[in-house]
């Protein structure tokens, strides 16, 4: 089953992509420059880890308990 049908595995793949955002522009700032477009999506995200950094680790926690136990 496709990301987009299965809720479960939509969250996933949106908090991967947070997490990898945050990472990358921490790492290589130049690469998320752009505010607009499609890359733009990506620095939203990257800016979202950022600000709630708390928030998006106790939510990889939990998606690691819920997909090693559930």
């Amino acid at each position: 089953m496709s990301a987009l049908f299965d809720f479960r595995s939509f969250l996933t793949v949106v908090l991967l992509t947070i997490c990898t955002c945050t990472y990358v522009k921490l790492m290589r700032p130049q690469l998320l420059t752009h505010k607009t477009g499609f890359k733009g999506l990506f620095w939203k995200a990257a800016r979202i880890g950022e600000r709630l950094s708390p928030w998006v680790a106790l939510a990889c926690i939990a998606m690691g308990f819920s997909i090693l136990f559930f």
